[in-house]
């Protein structure tokens, strides 16, 4: 465990919710005209309205960000690369679901992508949980909306076959 000057550990906070959002802001990118492709689908009744992704979301990355900066400050990447890595991973996979899904309409392919994507949010749990439990629990919340959102996007695409492929 390294122990860093405050200096230090407030600039790592703010790269760890910069490298986050950044993840965030390339997703979003390709979700920018989502909502009118989002209100055209045929969702189940138990899929939440458009207005709530969004905050949702914004909280969602917070804790992941703050997660992944524990585990840096008190491990570093010496300590702790693997599970930073699958961290570093699992964000680079929530950014491309947002393509292809909402950019690309490839409805199977977002489905394959987010049960890859699921997989390494739980590596990542285990990981962050096995070195400091608090980091592993902040992505409890990412983890299950993160299934719930496994289970919409099923639902979506098998409802939706003319505009998902």
């Amino acid at each position: 465990m390294t122990t860093l000057p405050v200096s230090k550990q407030i600039l790592g906070l703010v790269m760890w919710l910069g490298v986050t959002f950044a993840a965030a802001f390339i997703g979003a990118v390709a979700s920018v005209k989502a909502g009118n492709f989002y209100q055209g689908l045929v969702r189940p009744s138990w899929a939440p309205p458009a207005f709530l992704f969004a905050p949702v979301w914004t909280l969602l990355y917070l804790l992941m960000g703050s997660a992944a900066w524990i585990i840096w400050r008190d491990f570093g990447f010496q300590s702790a690369g693997i599970a930073l890595w699958l961290f570093i991973v699992q964000l680079a996979l929530n950014a491309l679901w947002t393509w292809i899904f909402f950019l690309w309409h490839q409805g199977a392919l977002a489905f394959l992508e987010i049960i890859i994507l699921w997989s390494f949010i739980l590596a990542t749990v285990v990981s962050f949980w096995r070195l400091r439990p608090i980091a592993g629990a902040l992505l409890l919340p990412y983890l299950g909306w993160v299934t719930f959102a496994a289970f919409l996007t099923y639902a979506v695409w098998k409802r939706n076959p003319n505009l998902l492929a």
